[in-house]
């Protein structure tokens, strides 16, 4: 027996890797804002989103990776072959334009994480771009997953500067299980944006495609199964101390809208000097961290659906595509944030709805690829897995909806 736990042990650290940094970089600039801003202006209220969003969250993590184990091919891969060249075409366009959204949130977040510490956007957007992007070009897999994993260790920053706030733990406990709704624009769009930033449609694809350049298959699948649930866990206890920090420093004292994560971290200030700087190096790594994730996998999606090569285990030259893509959303992302007077608050916000008004879409092509016999053999879902993905679907349907037809009425009504 204590040989086959030994083993189970090393075949899991084997398999660490896609799963728990698929789930931690999720905590990236614009997740920050919009926990930050849930905190700020709602209090503990929107904390049982929390609950219901790991499950979410572990469903489609989980469907992902059990799809690239068994299959050994990426989520645009597959869409392509099952539904067709149109389809993937119409839904990497999508996924383009709200990634690149994502991107400039990240490097929004180096500029003003570091404009804390008066250095100028002009030096450090630059330099994370470039160091960002040598990280990728000139690294190979495991090099890469090894900076990774490191990153992801230091949102542990979070969990220290929630407690050194003192929030009313209290409160938190009861809001964490309490569901609190309400029709107001604001409070929906936030949960929306807190279901899309936790649940982001570029995570199912960039799994995905992780877990096959990592050569996990069927056979380890066990393991990496619970590398996937203790990633979804880590990223949801994150975000709850996010979300209680500005609770307790922010909305205790002036309940308001904030313009952005580091005027979060200001808020902390007068709860002591660690806690602001321990918020601000957060923001900084999830920033840079993110800001590697998602351009790679936009650059997996599209060429993964188009058929071209990709890889961080292949050269420039071998997949030329892939790193061009890479290299624009990058420059692109960067080069929009030296723009003075770019409304940057307004866009980040913008980027974690359009990822919950696109999660449904996502998981419905998941959904169907994941139940088909001839895909994925004696893998395909349970029904309790199906029955908790196509009630998500749902959900975000409902509230995408609401959203909408609270703000026509708003409108019509100031008119």
């Amino acid at each position: 027996m204590l040989k086959r736990f030994r083993y189970h042990i090393a075949v899991f650290f084997s398999v660490i890797g896609p799963g728990f940094i698929t789930a931690m970089v999720d905590n990236d600039a614009g997740g920050i804002y919009t926990y930050s801003q849930a905190g700020a202006k709602f209090g503990y209220l929107p904390l049982w989103t929390l609950l219901p969003i790991t499950v979410l969250l572990i469903v489609a993590q989980e469907m992902s990776s059990r799809m690239g184990a068994v299959t050994g091919k990426g989520l645009s891969d597959l869409i392509r072959e099952e539904f067709g060249l149109r389809t993937t075409f119409l839904m990497m366009i999508a996924l383009v334009l709200a990634n690149l959204t994502n991107v400039m949130a990240n490097f929004a977040g180096v500029a003003s994480s570091l404009e804390l510490f008066h250095i100028s956007r002009y030096i450090s957007v630059p330099l994370a771009a470039l160091a960002v992007w040598l990280l990728i070009v000139k690294g190979s897999y495991q090099s890469v997953e090894k900076v990774f994993l490191f990153a992801t260790a230091l949102y542990v920053c979070y969990v220290v500067s929630g407690i050194l706030v003192k929030p009313d733990w209290k409160e938190a406990a009861i809001y964490s299980v309490r569901p609190v709704l309400m029709l107001e624009p604001g409070y929906i769009a936030i949960l929306i944006g807190m279901v899309g930033t936790s649940v982001a449609p570029w995570m199912q694809f960039y799994l995905q495609a992780a877990v096959v350049e990592k050569g996990i298959t069927a056979k380890d699948y066990k393991e990496s199964r619970v590398e996937v649930i203790v990633g979804c866990i880590v990223m949801t206890v994150i975000a709850f101390f996010i979300v209680v920090a500005c609770a307790g420093a922010i909305y205790t004292v002036a309940p308001r809208d904030i313009r952005d994560a580091t005027d979060a971290a200001l808020g902390l200030k007068p709860f002591g000097q660690y806690a602001f700087l321990l918020f601000a190096a957060g923001l900084l790594n999830a920033s840079v961290f993110a800001a590697c994730i998602q351009p790679l996998s936009t650059a997996f999606t599209v060429c993964e659906g188009l058929g071209f090569e990709s890889g961080v285990n292949r050269r420039f030259g071998e997949a030329p595509v892939f790193y061009w893509l890479f290299t624009l959303l990058i420059a692109a992302g960067a080069g929009v944030i030296l723009i003075p007077g770019f409304p940057l608050v307004d866009m980040i916000l913008f980027s974690q709805v359009i990822n919950g008004v696109l999660l449904p879409f996502v998981l419905i092509f998941m959904i169907l690829l994941v139940n088909r016999p001839l895909l994925m053999k004696d893998w395909t879902n349970s029904r309790a897995y199906n029955i908790v993905a196509w009630l998500a679907v749902a959900i975000m349907i409902g509230l995408t909806l609401a959203l909408a037809g609270i703000t026509v009425f708003d409108l019509l009504k100031a008119r």
